[in-house]
């Protein structure tokens, strides 16, 4: 009854400040689910949207009064689709999607209007969140993602000095929260309509990508007003990163200028690749929450290493230096390479195996290179979903530069364990004193222990094909032998 009232109230012309209190009033309410029926007709979705401006296609934003009643009908409406599915096909209905982006384009070039934008901006992350029909309208009808990336380049304040370069400012000051809070509102709406996005078809939707990723570089450099709000600016844009096709992720490294404060790799700027590393690094050392903070970084960082040649020698530079000391495990230390190490035997498999790949990609998919650095006993759960127990290389191809061990690693090489990838102590053999008899004694012990626990379905014993790939031990074995019939030279 009291939401009924306060719309009744909402329908008929009355004061500025009223308008603003049952507004308020309704946007607490509507955090409950159990009072949105008499909110969620179209009369009554009607109402909140003329109240937010957006029924009214061609009146720009003038009066400055009016704005906080737009700010308050935006909050209810967001509330309201949140919790309401019967609201959300409404909004379809109704075309609300449409409507927003129209108002986010009057409020291009706008003073006074960041919070109207903001919730705009929400509004949209949650329709195309929640919709997936909304979410393909506004990607083609309704030119979404022009007009998202135009709202956050307005955002950023970005300026430009040439095509997809974006001019630095070290002695910028940080952004703004209300700043901050719109370009991550837009960052979190562009991820959801450029879902699926990973083909380019055309000059003009290679453009567009172009075009947000030089823009997500520049957000890469930009802070905010805290580090935790610095912080999910950039996880925001790394997510929207990794949406934009590979073949356009070039943009992130620009020739560099004379700056000496520049990163420079081969004459390229890769302040952007050492945001993303130091990103990474920190997320690790988080220790928590690894598959939503982590996974998309490191993904973002394999493909680029994957496609840019100088983005992978930069980063294996920093992860993968020329080995010099192995007299520790490659997962016991505090550099990049052994925490990545540590993760690749992480109890989430997701986890394990992006970061896994991660190490794999930087040595060219060279299986001889991915053990020197790792150990075979942390790199057997990639090699064996890959069929690369045997060694070899993957399928991608990379350049033909060859890596250079050092003195040091050269001279350590014989004595280092393959399976833990560090030099070890020699240890006595505790066959030696044993007479023949105790060997024999031995051995037939851990037959039969073996035999029991596969008898009892326990363990299931595994050999490798000659191919590469892991097969029951029966079949492996009998595979050896009929490659090794076919290629005799018997008459």
């Amino acid at each position: 009854k009291l939401c009924e009232g306060i719309l009744n109230i909402l329908e008929k012309d009355t004061k500025t400040s009223c308008q603003v209190v049952c507004l308020e009033a309704l946007r607490i309410l509507s955090r409950d689910k159990k009072v949105l029926v008499p909110v969620t007709t179209k009369r009554n979705m009607q109402i909140l949207m003329r109240l937010a401006k957006l029924d009214t296609v061609e009146d720009p934003l003038e009066r400055v009064s009016e704005f906080p009643v737009i700010v308050e009908a935006l909050k209810c409406l967001c509330n309201i689709i949140f919790n309401s599915s019967v609201a959300q096909k409404l909004s379809l209905e109704l075309n609300l999607a449409a409507m927003l982006c129209n108002l986010l384009r009057k409020c291009k070039d706008q003073q006074f209007v960041d919070d109207i934008k903001c919730f705009d901006l929400r509004l949209l992350f949650l329709l195309s969140l929640l919709h997936t029909d909304i979410r393909s309208q506004l990607r083609q009808e309704l030119q979404g993602v022009q007009v998202l990336t135009q709202a956050l380049e307005s955002s950023l304040s970005v300026r430009w000095t040439e095509e997809y370069k974006a001019a630095e400012d070290r002695d910028r000051p940080p952004l703004s929260l209300q700043e901050t809070d719109c370009a991550i509102e837009a960052l979190k709406a562009l991820f959801n309509v450029t879902l699926d996005s990973w083909n380019v078809h055309s000059k003009t939707e290679s453009h567009q990508f172009r075009y947000m990723a030089a823009i997500l570089r520049h957000c890469l450099l930009t802070t905010g007003p805290t580090e935790d709000k610095t912080e999910e600016l950039h996880s925001n844009a790394i997510n929207l990163l990794s949406n934009v096709p590979v073949s356009c992720l070039d943009v992130l490294i620009n020739p560099s200028a004379e700056e000496q404060t520049d990163i420079k790799y081969n004459g390229m700027n890769m302040r952007a690749i050492q945001i993303l590393l130091d990103f990474m690094e920190k997320r690790i050392d988080k220790g928590s929450s690894y598959r939503e903070g982590l996974t998309p970084v490191l993904s973002l960082l394999t493909e680029c290493c994957r496609t840019h040649r100088n983005i992978r020698k930069f980063i294996k530079a920093q992860v993968l230096p020329p080995l010099r000391d192995v007299s520790n495990r490659p997962e016991v230390g505090t550099t990049v390479r052994n925490k990545l190490v540590r993760l690749m035997t992480h109890v989430d498999l997701g986890v394990k195996q992006i970061a896994a790949e991660f190490l794999f990609v930087l040595c060219k998919e060279r299986v001889d290179s991915l053990l020197k650095y790792t150990g075979y006993g942390n790199a057997a759960g990639l090699l064996a979903a890959r069929g690369l127990l045997a060694g070899g290389r993957g399928d991608h191809w990379y350049s033909d530069d060859e890596d250079t061990d050092t003195e040091e690693y050269k001279s350590a090489k014989p004595n280092i364990n393959l399976i833990t990838g560090h030099l070890e102590e020699p240890m006595p053999n505790p066959m030696d004193e044993m007479t023949e008899e105790q060997k024999e004694y031995e051995a037939m012990k851990l037959v039969n222990m073996f035999d029991k626990l596969s008898r009892d379905e326990l363990i299931k014993p595994m050999g490798v094909r000659p191919d590469g790939t892991m097969a029951p031990l029966e079949e492996a074995v009998s595979q050896y032998h009929t490659n090794k019939q076919e290629s005799s030279d018997s008459d």
